[in-house]
């Protein structure tokens, strides 16, 4: 007889055995769940919760799509396993779809299991290709957390695990609201950090710079959207020195900006681009490398040095098949683009009208951020950079009064992104903005004037 399964259980068992990644084991507290289903997940008390976090914002169609589920246990029922050297008719089809909709000849795709490994790969390709070490990544970002991606992320978590040996340089990528080029506007911006940018490489030596890798809009650190003519320019110098220009999507990726790739709002075509996450939502894990010619070319009859035992395994390619068919035939990322244009974007903009403690909001499609601070004048954050204990108290009771009300958000320092599945309808995004609103007042104490 099977035992009865019950929150208290499925908490026992994670606290006595589960080792959770990012935690200080002892002080977490992880919410048993039970179930989800579109934009909600639920708990063993029936509590139930919109998901404004996507999870990891990769849930891009949402929880438990009937299509993604019949594929994956289709492909189960007929072949689980294969390794990656056997050509694959689910993972053929996975390839295709994905060059179909990646820009310009990014047309061979090598698969991961997961984001951390496509940033490795795509370095790696990057030195090979040109015969160059460094690497140039922006300070706010994140790359994942493997041993070059960590080096090349820029928020905290990199710091335990920096040797400062691993030939990556940071530099400021733009951000208007808290510039560091003292930019009043957005072309100031753009022309500043692309001379910061020019000027790095002057001093480190274009010549021994294999790639500059970006994410083509910031995800989990603050979704700042580059300000037009950015990425263009980095794709001018990355040509004018021959260095390869890496994209990171992994987040950004398959329906998330209300585009299947983020770049193509400002109409640029890297070198490589790395993607995860929305491809196949999560379902399976999965991850992997869009290659342009030149790059696969240098690999025609010289052996590439990698790859992965699950290297596009076919349950996560049959998810992505059905991922990308589902979001093409129910129009889900044009879903995003207008959630994002009418819904979100306005709503928001209301809502920082009405709260002190809303600084900025920014982004587009159902990737937006909300920067909180504590003077709207000063734009002195919210909490201080990296807070933690009861430095970290006001985001803290932010947090647990979305959780009270039935919202899940996604916070990170002192912002909260809105970031629901791209399948959100326009009742469900409103529903959650209201949320939102009314936790807001409790940021609001915390506030110069509160």
């Amino acid at each position: 007889m099977t035992p009865h399964v019950t929150g208290a259980s499925v908490k026992a068992a994670d606290r006595a055995h589960v080792f959770h990644s990012w935690s200080a084991q002892a002080l977490i507290d992880p919410l048993a769940v039970a179930g989800a289903e579109g934009s909600y997940f639920w708990d063993y008390d029936g509590n139930r919760f919109l998901d404004f976090s996507s999870q990891l914002v990769n849930t891009n169609i949402g929880h438990q799509h009937p299509k993604v589920v019949a594929a994956v246990q289709e492909q189960a029922a007929k072949l689980c396993t294969l390794a990656p050297g056997f050509a694959v008719d689910v993972r053929s089809e996975a390839a295709r779809l994905i060059a179909e909709r990646t820009p310009g000849d990014l047309d061979k795709i090598f698969f991961t299991n997961g984001g951390a490994e496509a940033v490795e790969n795509a370095v790696r390709m990057a030195r090979l290709h040109t015969g160059r070490q460094k690497v140039l990544s922006a300070y706010r970002s994140y790359h994942g957390a493997t041993a070059a991606a960590i080096n090349l992320t820029g928020d905290p978590r990199r710091w335990p695990s920096d040797t400062a040996s691993a030939g990556v340089v940071h530099f400021w990528g733009p951000f208007l609201y808290r510039s560091p080029f003292h930019a009043t506007t957005e072309a100031e911006e753009c022309e500043r950090a692309l001379a910061h940018l020019a000027d790095t490489l002057a001093f480190e030596g274009p010549q021994s710079v294999a790639a500059v890798i970006l994410e083509s809009v910031p995800g989990t650190a603050g979704i700042m959207t580059p300000p037009p003519g950015y990425l263009a320019g980095v794709r001018e110098l990355c040509d004018r020195y021959g260095i390869v220009f890496i994209l990171d999507e992994v987040m950004s990726g398959f329906g998330r900006t209300g585009k299947w790739f983020a770049a193509e709002h400002w109409d640029v075509t890297p070198d490589l681009i790395t993607f995860a996450k929305g491809v196949n939502s999560g379902y399976v894990p999965l991850g992997g490398v869009a290659i342009s010619g030149a790059i696969a070319e240098t690999f025609a009859t010289r052996p590439y040095p990698g790859g992965l035992t699950y290297s596009g395994h076919p349950l996560a390619c049959a998810a992505a098949v059905a991922t990308i068919n589902a979001m093409a035939e129910e129009g889900i990322v044009e879903n995003a683009a207008r959630i994002g244009a009418e819904v979100i974007g306005p709503g928001l903009a209301e809502i920082a009208e009405r709260h002190p403690s809303v600084g900025e909001v920014r982004g587009l499609g159902t990737f937006w951020a909300v920067e909180l601070v504590r003077d709207g004048r000063t734009r002195e954050p919210l909490v201080p950079y990296n807070a933690a204990g009861a430095d970290n108290a006001p985001m803290a009771e932010f947090t647990a009064a979305c959780k009270a009300s039935g919202l899940w958000p996604f916070v990170n320092m002192n912002r909260t992104h809105v970031v629901p599945p791209c399948t959100v309808t326009e009742a469900e995004a409103k529903e959650g903005l209201a949320l939102l609103d009314e936790a807001l007042t409790v940021a609001d104490r915390h506030t110069a004037g509160g």
